[in-house]
């Protein structure tokens, strides 16, 4: 059995809700009508007949629940929820409150689908929610941070790809998956920020991607080799971190500052980390910003034949996650599987 199907099988036997905000993409409805056939999770999906109708698709959608928000009867309980989330809130740009009223609260939601699916997730009515299959990762993350925001210990929210070995494996990668993070979503993290992003994602690892995390704080230095003070002070940056991570979690194998190579092989890491016992044999990276984990990941994707299942994000007090706009059926499909995991 693959990673894909072993994760598949576990979704099946977690028997989640999960909530799909995108009723009028086409993707959206093909994966869940699938993901309800193959018994993967039960999907309530957002939107209204006319809206599923014209994304074109002609799914099968029985065993889906179908949420039109101008139609159901829990608006006003979702709405009461998010007025009482962001009461005393003030908008930015006009200086008056986010919602004057449960009324005004309730507008909004009916508008913004991303939003209700969030709403239904924080009254309990869902177990986890993916959306970004036609909206932008900020329209996607902000209901999370507005209304589900964080786990207790968690400051940071964070993401990170699952990445699955191509046929034939890697002598690198022995278990044939790895978990790289943050590749999507805090472009220049603090050091208090890296070390959280590498807590979350060795949780991930082991929840998740079903390995022993083993987890390298990467950067162009190992160890010291290298010195950016002048300039950026990126090297000191992930060496604090590294120390912040450690404390946070003392039993978790987690080292650094490593290069890469360092990192992964094993006889890079016994010359430039001698001692070290995640050097050569990480399993878990964490990247010292954005650049440095998309184009990592992507060249990883693209170069080396590697699977990405994500961005999984980490750190929300519920499960929530975002897909990218270019995603397939089999993509969300996943992600959703990944969901219903965290849940």
């Amino acid at each position: 059995m693959n990673f894909v199907e072993d994760l598949l099988k576990k979704a099946k036997a977690a028997n989640k809700t999960i909530v799909l905000c995108e009723g009028e993409d086409k993707r959206v409805v093909e994966a869940a009508s699938k993901i309800v056939k193959d018994g993967i999770a039960k999907i309530i999906l957002i939107g209204s007949d006319e809206d599923i109708k014209a994304s074109g698709s002609n799914a099968d959608l029985s065993g889906v629940t179908i949420v039109d928000p101008a139609k159901d009867s829990n608006a006003d309980k979702y709405a009461e929820l998010l007025f009482k989330a962001r009461e005393g809130k003030i908008n930015k740009k006009t200086g008056a409150p986010e919602y004057a009223d449960v009324a005004a609260a309730k507008a909004a939601i009916l508008k913004d689908h991303t939003m209700y699916g969030a709403l239904i997730l924080k009254a309990g009515d869902a177990d986890g929610f993916v959306s970004g299959a036609c909206h932008s990762t900020a329209n996607t993350l902000r209901p999370g941070l507005q209304v589900i925001k964080t786990a207790p210990g968690f400051k940071t929210v964070s993401s990170c790809f699952i990445m699955v070995a191509p046929e034939g494996g890697n002598k690198y990668v022995p278990e044939g998956v790895a978990v790289f993070g943050d590749c999507a979503i805090n472009i220049e993290p603090t050091a208090e920020e890296l070390a959280d992003i590498a807590v979350a994602s060795a949780d991930t690892a082991k929840k998740i991607a079903g390995i022993e995390p083993r987890v390298a704080m990467l950067s162009f230095s190992t160890k010291g080799s290298g010195n950016d003070a002048k300039f950026y002070d990126t090297v000191t940056k992930v060496q604090k971190a590294t120390e912040l991570a450690k404390a946070a979690a003392p039993d978790l194998a987690l080292d650094g500052e490593f290069q890469f190579d360092a990192a992964v092989a094993p006889e890079v890491g016994e010359l430039k980390a001698p001692g070290s016992k995640v050097a050569g044999h990480a399993n878990t990276f964490i990247f010292p910003n954005i650049n440095a984990g998309n184009i990592g990941y992507k060249i990883c994707q693209r170069m080396g034949g590697w699977m990405a299942i994500g961005p999984v994000c980490q750190g929300f007090a519920k499960p929530l996650n975002d897909l990218s706009r270019g995603c397939n059926v089999d993509d969300i499909v996943a992600t959703v599987a990944v969901t219903a995991l965290q849940a």
